[in-house]
């Protein structure tokens, strides 16, 4: 076995700094498991029958792995509970009943955090090989879909700081042993537990599991970096170790109270800043770094002061987020300067608050390294999961005790994330079911969804759904949504998304169902008029609807009468005018009712027929104009094509006028077509209010043509009259219609 001296040292080039003061999150752990005598040795002495001789997947010995990962909490500040923990993580999957046993032993509270950190290791093994075999489609959202789900998966932080450190230990085994790594662990390392740490402000971690990971993912750029260093990271960090007193001394000595922290850059950071910003190596200024923390605002300009005159400034490397803060509200001065051997130096000075702020507000480290545009990482700071995890990094830097306040907080409360049988990370609604989780897949899969296993397991699909669990979907090859599936009391579907696919898809069907019978009665109405030959585009056309869909939707909602469609296909014979003027002869109210109602004056029987350019009706002033060989086309008075006609052939020009009816007729026994011209608010339904109107003032609509532009539509409607004059009564009803602007004669 090997010493776990030797394992538990880091790998060469990512040694480890000088103790620091004790992360947030360990004093916060540290309370979470009961204080027992003599529990870390306990739980050693139960484990090491049980682990002594197993492997992890890694190859690496369980014991020695267990053995490590305590010797790294302790190191950070954790508490001899948090390493007893260790041991009995890796104990718990050697025993058939887990959790009755430790509890047992140690308690219900040590049970449940080794059991679920085993659960959890489970899934993020299925994450990898769905990774290492290119089954997730898009892997940015896996990756932070895989972030939020370390914390959301148990709402016991303590889980996640086992993890890291876990994690942490194997990349160190790794480094030592010089073994093979697998390309998808030290992604997860990079991507998702790196960040996780960063987040959680534990940056020894953080920055040690950075290094090594992209030392195995690329390591000749690793070791070049590390080559133009030229220095060892010891030496680096004795210089900044003397220069942190240093500046701290003259500080005080300045009557300056203040506080200076300060490390050397690690390799994976310099080459993210190299790449995220386009820079040299001899372009990083920060590559030493101090922070200067000071009681006010007043001694931040005065401290700003000093540095600027023990050391040379570089000038164009000076910012001031104080006078201009951050959109973010992040506040610091920001200075560069070069000591007396040309090294550069960045200098941040800020007070307690700003500097509060900026670990545990919303201008946290993480928000502003890793912002979208801001930062390097592509990683978006402004969702509500970031929000979140501001508000439980507060909770930390307060030692509140994580067990009892994550249980009430409920800060993880909305959301699960479960897995695809290839392990692709979905993330859900709380109390989700399988049928959210197969709308939230794919929209088709959703509606096709007839059962589900989760964990392999056939279960009801109202069943909601826990962190972590495989779920699968049992599909048909061509379904539908149920209705119930809408009941809300029934509990199949949580997911706002769900349910609106559901509801549109029976919008969808109702929508069909109306086109079809609109359909229908269309192709009945032309079999009845012989009319099959017309295609129905066409006949769309002529009623002023863009496709013949649009045409039977309306048919369809009874918004438009068949009747109107009728006289579109049985329009009154066409008599061609001369100058290309078509005329027509009045239509009888009554057959053989007598001859036409305009008489011209000074001429018997002399054959006559109204232009359709204006469409004459008594009591019109009236003119006629001589055609050739087409009797007398007779207008409006002040219609401008008669004017024009008469212009250029004035001896054509005839009087006319409208005759009186025979004995016995009525004055309603000859009709006239006439124009109304509507412009209105487009809606839903205008069409039929306006076209029952005219049928409620018995006024027959022979047709009809629609435009509608940006919500306004402009429709014409061709009406049978026997006086114009009574046309005004009918035009002041239309005027009532809801959403009307004007209506006029043409």
């Amino acid at each position: 076995m090997k010493s776990l001296t030797a394992v538990a040292q880091p790998a060469p080039g990512a040694e480890h700094l000088p103790p620091e003061p004790v992360s947030p999150l360990v004093a916060a752990t540290a309370n979470a498991l009961p204080m027992q005598d003599n529990v870390l040795a306990r739980a050693r002495a139960f484990s090491v029958p049980l682990i002594a001789e197993e492997t992890l997947d890694t190859g690496e010995n369980a014991l020695q792995h267990a053995d490590a990962v305590a010797a790294i909490l302790k190191h950070i500040g954790g508490s001899e509970a948090m390493q007893a923990a260790a041991y009995l993580v890796h104990t718990s999957e050697q025993l058939n009943k887990p959790r009755e046993v430790i509890g047992k032993a140690f308690g219900e509270s040590y049970a449940v955090l080794a059991v679920e950190t085993v659960a959890l290791m489970k899934v993020q093994a299925q994450a990898r090989q769905a990774d290492a075999g290119h089954l997730v489609d898009d892997p940015a959202t896996q990756t932070e879909n895989i972030r939020k789900m370390l914390l959301a998966f148990s709402r016991d932080l303590r889980v996640v700081m086992l993890r890291l450190t876990s994690r942490l230990q194997t990349l160190r085994w790794y480094a030592a042993t010089k073994g093979p790594v697998s390309p998808a662990v030290a992604r997860e390392s990079l991507q998702v537990f790196a960040p996780l740490a960063n987040r959680l402000g534990i940056w020894q971690i953080k920055w040690e599991l950075e290094d090594l990971a992209f030392r195995f993912l690329e390591p000749d750029t690793y070791k070049k970096i590390a080559k133009l260093l030229d220095e060892t990271r010891v030496e680096r960090e004795l210089y900044m170790v003397g220069l942190r007193e240093r500046l701290e001394s003259d500080l005080r000595a300045h009557s300056i109270s203040a506080t200076v922290a300060g490390r050397p850059k690690h390799i994976y950071s310099i080459i993210k800043k190299m790449r995220g910003k386009s820079l040299g190596f001899d372009q990083l200024f920060d590559i030493r770094a101090l922070r200067v923390v000071v009681p006010s605002v007043k001694d931040c300009y005065a401290a700003l002061s000093f540095v600027h005159e023990a050391f040379s400034p570089v000038e164009s490397e000076f910012d001031d987020y104080i006078a201009k803060p951050k959109p973010n509200g992040y506040q610091s001065l920001h200075t560069v300067v070069r000591d007396e051997h040309g090294k550069a130096i960045e200098i941040q000075i800020r007070t307690q608050a700003m500097h509060d702020h900026a670990e545990n507000g919303v201008a946290a480290h993480w928000a502003y390294k890793e912002a979208g545009t801001k930062g390097y990482a592509g990683v978006s700071a402004t969702s509500d999961y970031d929000a979140k995890i501001a508000v439980l990094r507060q909770l930390l830097a307060w030692r509140k005790d994580m067990v009892g306040q994550t249980q009430d907080s409920g800060l993880f409360d909305d959301h699960i994330y479960v897995l695809t049988p290839n392990a692709a990370v979905i993330e859900l609604p709380q109390g989700a079911t399988p049928v959210d989780f197969a709308y939230s897949v794919h929209t088709d899969l959703g509606h096709r969804c007839r059962g589900a296993k989760v964990d392999g397991q056939m279960v009801p699909l109202n069943t909601p759904l826990q962190n972590g669990q495989t779920v699968e979907v049992v599909s048909v090859k061509e379904g539908r949504p149920s209705r119930d599936w809408l009941n809300a009391e029934l509990g199949y579907l949580v997911s706002s998304r769900a349910k609106a696919k559901v509801r549109a898809w029976f919008n969808a069907q109702v929508m069909h169902e109306t086109v079809s019978r609109g359909r229908e009665l269309v192709e009945k109405l032309l079999q009845r008029e012989g009319k099959t030959a017309l295609k129905h585009d066409d006949l769309a056309d002529q009623l002023g609807f863009k496709t013949a869909e649009a045409l039977f939707e309306v048919v369809g909602k009874d918004e438009l009468s068949l009747r109107t469609i009728e006289n579109i296909l049985r329009p009154p014979e066409p008599v061609q005018a001369d100058d290309d003027l078509v005329l027509s002869r009045p239509r009888k109210a009554t057959e053989g009712s007598g001859k036409g109602g305009v008489l011209v004056v000074g001429v018997d029987s002399l054959m006559t027929q109204l232009a359709k350019c204006c469409k004459p009706a008594p009591p019109d002033r009236i003119g006629g104009f001589v055609t050739r060989g087409k009797g007398v086309s007779v207008h409006r008075h002040d219609c401008s094509n008669f004017r024009e006609m008469c212009a250029r052939n004035p001896e054509r020009s005839i009087d006319v006028e409208w005759g009186l009816p025979t004995s016995g007729q009525r004055s309603a026994e000859a009709v006239y077509p006439v124009d109304v011209a509507v412009e209105a608010h487009d809606r839903q339904g205008l069409l039929r209010d306006i076209s029952e109107l005219f049928a409620r003032d018995k006024t027959n609509v022979i047709g009809v043509q629609t435009q509608s532009v940006k919500g306004t539509a402009w429709m014409t409607f061709t009406v049978e009259v026997s006086d114009s004059g009574k046309l005004a009564k009918v035009l002041a009803s239309v005027a009532t219609v809801s959403g009307v602007r004007s209506v006029r004669r043409k």
